[in-house]
């Protein structure tokens, strides 16, 4: 066969076809699989809490359309810098305890409202995914370039008052004067309602808080006391519900509109898991099978409040409501309220 110019080029440029798509059509393969970058400040010990998170992660790593670098504990970020990061672009998604941005991301505050809390945590579905509650959350996230996939299906159990020996605190009367730890905002005002000094420490820290006396009492979940070993310097436990969070999974609305179809489908499908398991686990299972009979055994006096203490408790929050309805705008407010307590639609 005679080889003519047009011949030679026609085969070369077959061949730098071929090869063109074998380099670029694997690297293409291999590029396909997009890196998510996640971060959570919460460490294994907090079996509770970390339970969802990883459990999203595995399955989105899973998938074939996302990979996932996960840093947990605070590796990457800690609790304050999460946020400001995903804002940035620094990372693609976190999980966050809501409590710890009440201030920067005021629609959150519904997780913490005291004569609230409760109610929507004895009602899962009262913020499941879907939910009118959701969705209204949502709307205003959008607004601040952010979208929350999920809040683990539920809140937390509340967050009660638990005291050393030489602070104890067996009644609402009983936190006058006493340095109280506290995280969010909504703790804070019913503390320092009751005449208490509202002290924000880290849970890093409040193990030698507590050893130390530098404060007598700390407003926690039972996951930040086993987490933490705290029942090893507490004495009592109150359970006022003074307030409490969930943990929610963020994005940013941009980062979620920049996915394909496969990524968001990989993403939905691990969230729905955490949806399903995250607070169920924690608040059936492993509060009531190992944590609550863990506090039992180290000794700690459990101490149930009265009906006219959760009735002042009430009076007290309805000043925290009304300051939060003031922040959020009363439309949204008294509707995330309601919807909150089974009262609206």
């Amino acid at each position: 066969m005679t080889r003519t110019r047009r011949t030679f080029l026609s085969n070369t440029a077959m061949l730098i076809g071929g090869t063109m798509f074998a380099v670029f059509g694997l690297a293409g393969s291999a590029a396909a699989e997009t890196t998510l970058t996640g971060v959570s400040y919460l460490p294994p010990s907090y079996k509770a809490l970390s339970y969802g998170s990883a459990g999203f992660v595995e399955r989105l790593n899973e998938s074939d359309a996302v990979s996932v670098d996960y840093y947990d504990s605070g590796k990457l970020l800690k609790a304050d810098e999460q946020l400001p990061a995903l804002r940035a672009g620094t990372i693609d998604f976190m999980f966050h305890t809501t409590s710890y941005v009440t201030r920067s991301i005021p629609i959150l505050g519904i997780t913490g409202l005291p004569g609230v809390v409760e109610a929507l945590y004895e009602n899962p579905g009262r913020i499941a995914k879907g939910s009118p509650l959701f969705e209204l959350i949502n709307e205003e996230l959008a607004k601040e370039d952010l979208y929350m996939a999920s809040m683990m299906g539920n809140i937390l159990e509340p967050e009660y008052l638990w005291s050393t020996e030489g602070g104890a605190v067996r009644s609402i009367g009983d936190m006058e004067g006493k340095k109280i730890r506290v995280v969010s905002f909504e703790a804070t005002k019913v503390a320092e309602d009751f005449g208490a000094a509202a002290v924000r420490i880290p849970s890093s820290e409040l193990y030698l808080a507590l050893q130390r006396g530098t404060v007598d009492a700390a407003v926690a979940n039972i996951s930040t006391v086993i987490g933490r070993s705290l029942q090893e310097q507490l004495d009592v436990v109150y359970k006022l519900p003074m307030t409490a969070y969930g943990i929610g999974l963020f994005t940013t609305t941009q980062r979620w509109e920049r996915l394909g179809d496969a990524e968001k489908a990989a993403f939905d499908e691990a969230a729905a898991w955490f949806e399903e398991n995250g607070a169920a686990q924690a608040n059936d299972t492993i509060y009531v099978d190992e944590y609550w009979p863990m506090i039992e055994e180290a000794g700690l006096e459990v101490v149930e409040p009265s009906e006219e203490e959760l009735a002042r408790l009430d009076e007290v929050a309805q000043a925290v409501r009304d300051a939060w309805i003031e922040e959020v705008g009363a439309e949204v407010g008294e509707r995330a309220i309601a919807l909150a307590l089974g009262n609206g639609s």
